[in-house]
């Protein structure tokens, strides 16, 4: 007989196994064998909760996005204009969402769109409301909101990019302190 609500528990186990093995390795090239020992399972339960690595790294990234989206919604309420921009673009750095294993997921996540109709379909959702959300912040800042969301959006890939890629601890400060300044020049 099941475990009654052992399924939400075991599902977010094997969700965060999936980014910690990702990070771990760098790459999607992890087993669900990987990642259900890392939750502490067999590779057989993982595949009845998920179906495949696939779907547990997918769901994996909702993860990602739903606890990044929460981290601009808690940021939000009773800022102007500038305030609502940095509490977009802080969000991406937060400790929660900006940490080595994360990032690795968000790099290998770019990867799976070029083969997986799914996950590109999620990032073009993540990418149309962050570029929404930031014209809105723009809006009455610069005479070019749409132009400077889309620079920001990259600029942010990019850092992601460059802490990933380099070796040793993630610098959040520094991440951070490079879209400032961008913003201090655009906005000027």
């Amino acid at each position: 007989m099941p475990k009654l609500g052992a399924e939400p528990i075991r599902k977010a186990a094997l969700i965060n196994a999936a980014i910690v093995e990702v990070g771990r390795a760098g790459s999607l090239d992890v087993t669900v064998a990987q990642i259900a020992k890392r939750a502490g399972m067999s590779p057989a339960l993982a595949h009845h909760y998920f179906g495949s690595k696939d779907q547990i790294f997918l769901a994996a990234m909702r993860h990602i996005l739903r606890t990044y989206g929460r981290s601009v919604a808690d940021a939000l309420p009773g800022q102007g204009p500038r305030g609502r921009l940095d509490a977009i673009v802080a969000a991406n750095f937060a400790p929660q969402n900006f940490q080595r294993e994360t990032v690795s997921a968000w790099m290998n996540f770019y990867v799976l769109t070029l083969t997986s109709p799914e996950a590109a379909r999620l990032l073009r959702v993540y990418h149309k409301r962050l570029r929404s959300n930031l014209i809105v912040a723009l809006r009455g800042l610069t005479d070019h909101p749409t132009r400077t969301a889309e620079t920001l959006g990259a600029l942010i890939d990019g850092v992601y990019l460059r802490a990933v890629l380099t070796p040793g601890p993630i610098d959040a400060d520094a991440a951070l302190n490079t879209i400032m300044d961008y913003l201090k020049e655009a906005l000027a």
